[in-house]
């Protein structure tokens, strides 16, 4: 859980960038579009009890974590028919502004093994303690508790303060949560409206600044446009809150009419967020089938063409055999005229030439049949030829615009991974940007080909040891929150020492000023293989000895960031040195 916190923590880093942000978003807003928030899906772990049915009560406590490290509570959970009660006693709480002007109130949740979160209920302070009884559905489940901007958000913020601990004499069975479940990042809210630039006004419920807050919120989000209707009436509802407020009608009324704006404003925002997702969802459909009508035309096209080559060879076929049948006519026809014309002389002529015109008749018209057939024939193998010319034509022209299609398919193919490849490579070095940005807030950190190397003075170990005094400790727990919160980086500790005193005694110091580091890692949650340590002793000085302010220098502990992520291979030489 100490990972957790140290998370955190480097989230209040983070807020320094939102003036950026908050301008940002104001142009955006202004030429009439919805500004796009993006939520971090955060590994949490925690630990969640199986609250066996009509099992009796338990037990838990509460502890704060490094966000309000004082804060305690306790916790009594009795398991009933359909039903689990809890009543909660909380202590040394402080408000909830003072981890962030968009903070106003705590809540309580519930979260599965499987990640799933319940809002049970908002903790109303009393000075610093407060007091909650509430029912859950669930049996297996863990708690915590988070500062938010209004009771009714539907969704944790990742400022947890508190979180439970099973103590020694609770009953049930323990399971160890490895849940994702989706939180808002510190600075969101604040990013959204920046609705709490102001002073809270004591004389003025709580439930009223949640109700403005909501309001404001759900606007950012673009409840006015996609859920009208009850956005209206939320602003209505904190309008009436609004005027009991300034004709004093008592805080009853204030604080009904501004909760009920709140769980309205709420809803507006839930639904406006699940619209603009379905309409970004039927945008990218409609592409999709235009792409696949685009395609279908195409193809519709390449067939028709393929059709009409093979009806113009089909009418060449015809074509061939109408001209031979012609020609067998007109063979008959002059057959019958010539001997027509042989009757005729044959009649003027005398008996005795009858037989022998005859003869020469009958020869004469073999060959002149022989002669049509012949040239019927040779007309009949042209146009068959014609025709598997024109097939042939038709399947080469038909291979063509497959392969044509084909390579258009392959190119598109190989624009996709290119652009995939240069968005993955802008994605590593945006990240290693931010990752820069973030170490120097808490310590010198230098980009090098190496990774991300960040400095650890002398100065936050004690003179020639290699104990961390507690502001290390801090430094080091919010580097160590980045680290964890991007898989796929590891974390190289190198210790160094100046020329002063011998080279066994400068090596042994380097090497325990690295472990020191690296045991302090591991407390806070990093695993045992993203972490390795090495003590260079004097061996690679960054400034001259023969200066204290040198020597300073050479005195210290360098942490190497490396990881695929961010552009550096893990493993290769570069990042092994």
């Amino acid at each position: 859980m100490k990972m957790i916190g140290a998370f955190l923590m480097v989230c209040g880093v983070l807020s320094a960038q939102q003036p950026q942000q908050q301008s940002e978003n104001a142009a955006v807003m202004a030429a009439g579009s919805t500004p796009i928030y993006r939520v971090t899906v955060t590994a949490r772990t925690a630990k969640a009890i199986n609250y066996r049915h009509r099992s009796g009560a338990t037990k838990i406590d509460f502890r704060g974590t490094e966000l309000m490290a004082k804060a305690r509570g306790e916790a009594k959970v009795e398991s009933k028919q359909g039903y689990i009660e809890i009543e909660v006693e909380f202590d040394d709480l402080v408000p909830a502004n003072q981890h962030g002007s968009e903070y106003l109130t705590y809540v309580l949740w519930a979260i599965t093994p499987e990640g799933r979160t319940s809002n049970l209920g908002e903790i109303l302070l009393n000075g610093t303690k407060s007091k909650l009884n509430v029912t859950t559905e669930l049996q297996v489940f863990g708690l915590v508790v988070t500062a938010e901007p209004y009771f009714a958000v539907s969704r944790p913020s990742d400022l947890i303060v508190m979180e439970n601990v099973v103590r020694a004499d609770t009953t049930g069975k323990i399971e160890e949560i490895e849940a994702k479940y989706e939180l808002y990042e510190r600075g969101q809210y604040h990013r959204l409206s920046n609705p709490l630039q102001l002073k809270l006004d004591s004389k003025q419920p709580l439930e009223l600044y949640e109700a403005r807050n909501a309001v404001q919120i759900a606007r950012a989000v673009g409840a006015d446009r996609f859920a009208t209707e009850s956005f209206q009436k939320a602003e209505k509802s904190l309008a009436q809150a609004e005027a009991y407020q300034a004709r004093k009608a008592g805080s009853k009324p204030i604080t009904m009419t501004a909760r009920e704006a709140v769980q309205t404003a709420e809803d507006s925002r839930a639904i406006a967020v699940k619209r603009q997702d379905e309409e970004a969802l039927a945008a990218e459909r409609q592409a999709a089938a235009q792409r696949e009508t685009s395609a279908l035309n195409a193809k519709t096209a390449a067939q028709a063409e393929t059709d009409r080559v093979t009806r113009d060879a089909e009418a060449a076929r015809l074509k061939a055999q109408g001209d031979s049948e012609r020609a067998t006519r007109d063979a008959e026809a002059a057959r019958l005229k010539a001997d027509a014309e042989a009757a005729r002389l044959t009649a003027e002529k005398n008996q005795q030439a009858l037989s022998a015109a005859m003869e020469s008749d009958r020869l004469k018209r073999e060959m002149e049949v022989k002669a049509a057939a012949a040239a019927a024939q040779a007309d009949q193998l042209r146009a068959e030829s014609d025709a598997r010319a024109a097939a042939a034509n038709a399947a080469a022209e038909r291979l063509r615009l497959d392969n044509e299609a084909q390579r258009a398919a392959s190119q598109a193919e190989l624009d996709k991974v290119a652009q995939q490849k240069a968005q993955l490579e802008a994605e590593k070095a945006a990240l290693r940007i931010e990752l820069l940005k973030q170490f120097n807030v808490i310590l010198q950190t230098r980009d090098t080909a190496r990774g991300l190397i960040v400095n650890m003075s002398d100065v936050l170990f004690d003179t020639g040891k290699f104990s961390l005094r507690p502001i290390a400790r801090e430094k080091l727990a919010r580097v160590a929150g980045i680290v964890a919160s991007h898989a796929g980086l590891r974390l190289d500790v190198e210790g160094h020492t100046d020329s002063v005193g011998g080279d066994d005694y400068n090596q042994t110091l380097s090497e325990h000023r690295g472990t020191a580091v690296r045991d302090f890692l591991m407390v806070q949650g990093m695993s045992d293989a993203s972490v390795t340590t090495k003590g260079f002793g004097k061996t690679q000085p960054v400034a001259t000895n023969d200066t204290a302010q040198g020597r300073q220098q050479n005195r210290r502990v360098e942490l190497v960031i490396s990881g695929e992520v961010i552009g550096t291979r893990i493993g290769s030489p570069l990042a092994a040195r």
